[in-house]
C-alpha cells in the first residue's frame, strides 16, 4: 500500500468546526460511518493536497468560490455545487475567492467502494443542486449527530449516509437511463426486446434491424440504460421464468424454452449465479 500524503493550509474562521470520529466495530463491519465531518468558512490560502487516504469524501459548496484538482481535471466550485471522491486518488482544493464556504464528510465503511463506482460510472463530474435544502440538510445532520453522539448515531448517520450518496448517483446519472432523455432508436429497442425476449435474439440481428454498427449499438445502449444489451435481457429472461417458476407447473426443462434459451444446464447455472439457489430451490421458496 503507498504512503499517505498530505499538505494544508489550514486558513478557516473561528466560527469552522470538525469533529473526528472512532467507529465502533459493529459500525466498521455493519454501517457506512462517518471517519471525519465538519463545517470550513475558508480563506484565499487555504487549501488541502493529498493522496492514498483509505477514504470518501463529499463536499457541499454554501458560499464563494472552491477550486478542485482531481484525476487530472480542474473544477470550480460555486454555490450549490457538490463534488464526491476517492481519497486515494491525487486531489487538490482550495479556497478560489475571498472565502469558500463548505460542509464535508470524510466516511468509509460496508459498500462505500461499491457506492463510489456506481457513482463514477457514468463519468466523474461535479453536481450541481437547484433544490439545494435536502444533501445541506442531510450534511448538517451528520455534523449534529457526531457532535452529540448516542447509542443511535452510527446507525443513524449510516442511514443519512446512504441517502446522501444515493441523491448523488441520481444526479449523476439524470441525464442517462430515463426514456424522456433517450433517443427514439433506444426505446424502440427496449421496446422489441420487452416484447421478444423469449425469442432467439442477438445483438448482429438488433445492430441489423436498426441499421446500426454493432459496437455503437453496443456502446449506446450501455449509454442509456446503465447496463449491456445481454445483461438486460438475460434480466428479462430471469424475471419471467421466476414468474412460471412460482405461478405455472412447468418443469425446468420447458421453462428453459419458454424464457428463450436453448441449454438447460446453462439456465440453471445463470440461475444460480445470479439469486445463489437452482431454480428449484427458488420455486420451492416462493411458490404459492
Amino acid at each position: 500500500m503507498q504512503n499517505y500524503k498530505e499538505s494544508a493550509s489550514f486558513d478557516w474562521s473561528e466560527d469552522s468546526i470538525r469533529f473526528i470520529n472512532t467507529p465502533s466495530i459493529l459500525a466498521k463491519h455493519t454501517y457506512l460511518y462517518v471517519q471525519e465531518v465538519g463545517y470550513f468558512k475558508t480563506s484565499p490560502t487555504y487549501y488541502t493536497e493529498r493522496e492514498n487516504l483509505n477514504s470518501y469524501l463529499i463536499v457541499y459548496t454554501i458560499s464563494g468560490t472552491g477550486f478542485l484538482k482531481y484525476k487530472g481535471q480542474e473544477y470550480l466550485l460555486k454555490e450549490g455545487d457538490c463534488f464526491y471522491i476517492s481519497c486515494m486518488d491525487y486531489q487538490y482544493y482550495s479556497c478560489f475567492s475571498d472565502r469558500w464556504e463548505f460542509l464535508w464528510i470524510h466516511f468509509h465503511g460496508v459498500g462505500a467502494p461499491g457506492y463510489y463506482n456506481v457513482f463514477t460510472e457514468p463519468g466523474f463530474r461535479i453536481i450541481s443542486l437547484e433544490d439545494r435544502t435536502f444533501i445541506e440538510a442531510i450534511m448538517r445532520r451528520v455534523l449534529s449527530l457526531t457532535q452529540k453522539k448516542d447509542l443511535n448515531t452510527e446507525a443513524i448517520c449510516s442511514n443519512l449516509l446512504n441517502s446522501l450518496i444515493t441523491e448523488l448517483i441520481v444526479h449523476n446519472s439524470s441525464d442517462q437511463g430515463t426514456l424522456s432523455f433517450m433517443p427514439d432508436y433506444i426505446k424502440s429497442m427496449v421496446k422489441y426486446l420487452d416484447q421478444h425476449f423469449k425469442e432467439e435474439i442477438s445483438l448482429k440481428q438488433l445492430a441489423k434491424l436498426y441499421g446500426f454498427s454493432q459496437y455503437y449499438l453496443s456502446r449506446e445502449f450501455k449509454k442509456y440504460l446503465g447496463v449491456t444489451y445481454s445483461e438486460y435481457l438475460i434480466m428479462l429472461r430471469l424475471n419471467y421464468a421466476k414468474e412460471l417458476l412460482k405461478y405455472s407447473e412447468l418443469s425446468i426443462n420447458d421453462i428453459t424454452f419458454q424464457c428463450g434459451m436453448n441449454n438447460v444446464s446453462h439456465f440453471i447455472n445463470l440461475f444460480k449465479n445470479r439469486e445463489e439457489m437452482t431454480p428449484l430451490s427458488y420455486r420451492k421458496e416462493w411458490k404459492l
